[in-house]
Order: structure tokens, then C-alpha cells, then sequence
């Protein structure tokens, strides 16, 4: 059995390190907010961009070239073609595009959930994930294993771990 100098130090470890990641909780429960409207034009603004491209391409070569997410075709004519985005004009290889994103600042907050390896962003998602098991496991080493507080926390933990079990699976 481990003593009590032995929980206090996970208390301190605790408490310094919940200190230090409230910054860290807050910026990623600003992105998860966020994130949750990504489908909608809540907080995004509407912005144009313009590219001259080669002339005479089809909607296939069209797509590639812009590399636009959700690309297609909604009409098209001898001198240009239109899609969800904007036009392009075949005869001068002129294309517009028009899109809804986040400000700068709000889309790297986003960017931050979606991290992938490909993102130096992914460090910090598996040392977040990580030192949010370590509040897990020192949470209950806070105290006593026959201390009453530790016995509801373990009920209380119980609780949680089946209402999350129950909003995954019957919530999407």
C-alpha cells in the first residue's frame, strides 16, 4: 500500500500540471467549440481569390488545378465553366473562387483539432492526450484507497465512464 507522502506528491503533480495545461484546455476548448460549427458560416467571412490557370481546361483538369475541397461542376458553356465556388473563363484562363473560411487566427485554432502527422501540430495533440491520462490515473492517487472521498470518486468516474460510453454509441 502507498503511503501518504506518496498521494500528496501526486496531489502537487496534480495541481502544477493542471496549472499549467488550464492555458493549454483553454485554447483547445476554443478550437473544439469551434470545430463543433465547422458545417455553418459561424464566425467565417466570405473571401475571393483570383488564378490564372491555362486556358481551355475541362472540369476534370479544372478541379486538380484549383485544388479546392468539394469541387463541382454546376454549368458550363463554350466560353466558361461555373462551379459551387465560382467561374472559371476558359478563353483566358482566368478563375475566381469564392469561399467562406475562418480569419486567420480562428482557422489555425480549428487546424489544431484536425492535426495530423503531417502537422508538427500532432506533438502537441499526443502530449495533451498523454498528460490527460497522467490528470486520470493521478486523479485517483490523490487519495487514500480507503478514504470515502476515493470511494465516490470511483462511483462518480463509474458514472461518467458509462454517460460517455452512451453519447458515443447512441448520439451519432
Amino acid at each position: 500500500m502507498a503511503s501518504p507522502k506518496f498521494h500528496n506528491t501526486f496531489r502537487q503533480y496534480h495541481r502544477w500540471l493542471g496549472f499549467f495545461l488550464a492555458g493549454i484546455m483553454s485554447v483547445y476548448a476554443v478550437s473544439g467549440i469551434l470545430l463543433i460549427f465547422r458545417s455553418t458560416d459561424f464566425m467565417k467571412f466570405e473571401y475571393t481569390t483570383q488564378h490564372t490557370l491555362a486556358a481551355q481546361l475541362d472540369p476534370q483538369a479544372l478541379e486538380e488545378a484549383l485544388h479546392v475541397k468539394g469541387f463541382k461542376v454546376t454549368g458550363e458553356d463554350a466560353s466558361e465553366v461555373r462551379f459551387n465556388y465560382g467561374v472559371y473563363n476558359k478563353d483566358t484562363g482566368e478563375a475566381v473562387v469564392t469561399k467562406d473560411d475562418y480569419p486567420l487566427v480562428l482557422g489555425k485554432l480549428v487546424n489544431l483539432h484536425k492535426a495530423t502527422t503531417n502537422s508538427p501540430l500532432f506533438i502537441l495533440n499526443i502530449t495533451f492526450g498523454i498528460v490527460l491520462l497522467f490528470f486520470v490515473v493521478s486523479a485517483f492517487l490523490m487519495f487514500m484507497p480507503k478514504a470515502k472521498v476515493f470511494k465516490n470518486s470511483i462511483k462518480i468516474a463509474g458514472v461518467g465512464f458509462i454517460f460517455a460510453l452512451l453519447v458515443v454509441v447512441f448520439g451519432s
